[in-house]
Parts: structure tokens; sequence; C-alpha cells
């Protein structure tokens, strides 16, 4: 699984969630929202310190990373987060990895 965040939407975060460099950022699937990969669940964000990371990235100066407990969710899908400038947020993009 990869995990890739445009320049873009890490700056955004950086600018939403006030990160400043060194700072580690997870996603996590929670239930509810839309647009994800299953019904009913969708990708959150949080600031917090890897445990069992099993994707992550750092863009920057700021590290993102997905946890192993949330491994069922991506169903073998690399995760690539791009800054939708017409909505002026970041978006998530899901691949099928191939075997």
């Amino acid at each position: 699984m990869q995990l890739k965040v445009a320049e873009e939407a890490a700056q955004w975060y950086k600018d939403e969630l006030e990160l400043s460099d060194n700072d580690s950022l997870r996603f996590f699937v929670r239930y509810g929202g839309v647009g994800g990969l299953k019904p009913g669940f969708s990708l959150g964000v949080r600031p917090d310190t890897p445990q069992e990371p099993i994707a992550e990235t750092t863009v920057d100066g700021v590290h993102f990373y997905i946890e192993q407990d949330d491994a069922w969710y991506f169903d073998n899908h690399s995760v690539k987060v791009t800054y939708d400038s017409k909505m002026q947020e970041p978006d998530f993009e899901y691949e099928e990895e191939q075997e």
C-alpha cells in the first residue's frame, strides 16, 4: 500500500490544522461521511504519533501515515491525497494495487 500526498494538500493541512515541521498527521477510518471506499465509512484526520504505520510519507515537513488498524478499509488500494482548487480542500483518490 502506498500513501501519496500532493504538496498543495500538505500545505492545506498545515494551514488548517496549524501543523509545524516534524508533526505527524494520521488518516484514520471513521464511521459516516461520504466518498470513501466502503459505504458508511470515510477517512478522518488527526494529529497523532505513529505506532504501526502501514503507509507513510513526509511532505513539506509533515509526516502523513495510516495505521495497521485501518488496513481492512483500504482492501489493496493505495491512497493519493490531492488538492481540489474548486472546492478548496483535499480530495482522496483510491487506486487498486496490482499484485
